[in-house]
């Protein structure tokens, strides 16, 4: 096992790690009452192990489990929580666990930072990309009918627990869209792993466990200079996430799971980084090959419209002032903010694809 620190939260890296949950939170100091709130199809695989574990703690747990899917993720899905455990006479003494991918992680954490002006908060991440990024930084949020994670707080977990074992029972699509988001960690912080991940194959636990240690590092470095993404450093973790964000929306967040439509940002925003910033060509094919190499799409399906995604853009939260708060990278391992970007570079981009 390995264990790591971000920010005042700790980072557990391992296998067999949900049996251990309750003794973990105990060391934490957490007391009395939690709520694990998960979704319907990951509740039936690890509630139960998870729930045991915290009663032989000495826990009390509750169970809320929501429907499966980003269209879960409202205000009124949160208000329906909160609901729940005001019932169940949770108080500010008790604390939330997110047992799930991306999506419960966000609710949850939304959850724990409203519910009594805040509770704790630990997240068992259930999916790669979740462990690799969504559970790292504190981000919380629910979408709305305009977009994704408009309403939204900073809340930093004060325990992540990735249990290997959990990505076991993963289906290959959506095991291998976590790696969108560690290709595109490598593309704009670590030249070094971008060549590991070209000669990738599939591994032992020992070298996901330091894959995903890796890419927490990378995260958790820029996360400690802007937490609160107030100075741009933050910004650059959203390389790929505003076209990204886009063609999710325009799929009615159905078709694409996150990691393929950032796959599809990342494409994009290498097509702008080769115009606006210099990226060589042969980098942009690279970054290109390997998105494919773990079976990430490359290429847009004919029945989406590409004004589809153009429209949703308006909604991004990377707007400013009406300008675009664009990430480009002028090389594999480094990115920039920049607001040069244009609609028209966006669209020639998004035309490409």
């Amino acid at each position: 096992m390995t264990a790591l620190r971000a920010g005042a939260g700790r980072i557990l890296i391992g296998e067999r790690l949900l049996p251990q949950t309750g003794d973990k939170c105990r060391t934490l100091g957490l007391l009395g009452r939690c709520a694990i709130i998960s979704d319907s199809n990951v509740a039936q695989l690890f509630a139960a192990c998870v729930s045991k574990s915290l009663v032989s703690s000495g826990f009390r747990p509750i169970l809320i489990t929501i429907r499966a899917g980003e269209k879960s993720k409202t205000l009124e899905q949160a208000g329906a929580i909160c609901d729940g455990m005001i019932a169940a006479g949770l108080d500010r003494q008790s604390f939330v666990i997110g047992l799930g991918g991306g999506m419960i992680g966000d609710i949850s954490g939304f959850v724990a930072a409203i519910y009594h002006r805040s509770i704790p908060h630990v997240q068992i991440p259930t999916t790669l990309l979740a462990m690799v990024d969504s559970s790292i930084g504190g981000k919380t949020g629910v979408d709305t009918r305009d977009g994704k994670n408009l309403i939204g707080a900073f809340h930093q977990p004060s325990l992540v627990i990735d249990d290997l074992d959990v990505l076991k029972t993963l289906p290959r699509r959506h095991f291998n869209q976590g790696f969108a988001e560690i290709v595109k960690h490598a593309v704009i912080a670590d030249a070094k792993m971008f060549g590991t991940l070209q000669r990738w194959h599939a591994a032992d636990a020992a070298a996901l466990q330091r894959l995903i240690r890796s890419n927490i590092r990378i995260k958790s470095k820029i996360v400690a200079k802007d937490e609160r993404d107030l100075t741009g450093e933050r910004a650059l973790l959203n390389f790929g996430h505003t076209v990204g964000h886009a063609i999710e929306r325009a799929g009615d967040y159905r078709q694409f799971l996150h990691g393929e439509a950032l796959s599809l940002g990342i494409v994009a925003a290498c097509a702008v980084s080769n115009k606006s910033a210099g990226l060589p060509a042969n980098q942009r094919d690279a970054i290109v090959r390997l998105l494919a190499q773990f079976g990430l799409p490359t290429r847009l399906p004919k029945n989406i419209a590409r004004e589809k995604i153009l429209k949703a853009l308006k909604f991004d939260k990377k707007f400013e002032s009406g300008k675009i708060r664009f990430v480009v990278i002028p090389r594999i391992g480094k990115a920039l903010r920049t607001n040069d970007v244009t609609l028209h570079d966006i669209r020639e981009a998004i035309g490409q694809l």
